[in-house]
């Protein structure tokens, strides 16, 4: 009885720590329900409505008798040119998971479909540390430096305060993965009594 005891209680720990994981980033469907198209979708605005943080995943739907996902280089991306690219996915249902800030470029590789807006960038932010919103620091100004005139008409800006990613929809993930781990740590308690 206490080894079955046992195995219930690890197995529940285990699920704890993969849907944990799981929840931790935002899901983005790429094109909302039209998916990735050349049809009808602008992925500029689409993007721009959005942020994206590490963690969070990308979710490409599309025929894949019609379409790929290329991943490509900023230069590469401006051209529409799929020659080199950093990555490729043809399954019709990929995943891309976000794991370094910075920019990031997808075409489709299919010749024209691109420059016919088939193309999407996004800027990937840090990942979140919590709901609580970090000064962003400004121009800093040494108090021994010298004004000259031309800074002495410019805007003298202190410090700005970073949105909280409570406002940019971040909660969602971060209360279903404390909902899960909760519950399972009473399941836990509840098979290990």
């Amino acid at each position: 009885m206490v080894l079955k005891k046992n195995v219930v209680f690890t197995s529940l720990l285990i699920l704890v720590a993969v849907f944990g994981v799981a929840a931790g980033g935002t899901v983005h469907s790429v094109g909302d329900s039209s998916g990735w198209t050349i049809m009808d979708v602008d992925y500029k605005f689409w993007a721009s409505s959005r942020t994206f943080q590490v963690g969070d995943s990308l979710v490409f739907n599309y025929n894949n008798d019609y379409h790929d996902v290329t991943e490509v280089t900023p230069n590469d991306f401006e051209l529409c040119d799929p020659a080199k690219p950093l990555a490729r996915y043809q399954t019709g249902s990929d995943i891309v998971s976000l794991t370094k800030p910075g920019y990031q470029q997808f075409i489709c590789g299919v010749p024209g479909h691109c420059h016919m807006g088939q193309k999407l960038q996004i800027l990937v932010q840090p990942a979140s540390l919590g709901p609580v919103a970090a000064p962003v620091p400004g121009q800093v100004r040494s108090p021994s430096s010298s004004s000259s005139p031309s800074q002495a008409n410019a805007p003298q800006h202190e410090h700005q305060v970073a949105p909280s990613p409570l406002q940019n929809g971040a909660s969602k993930s971060a209360s279903c993965m404390i909902s899960f781990s909760f519950l399972a740590l009473i399941l836990a308690f509840v098979f290990y009594e």
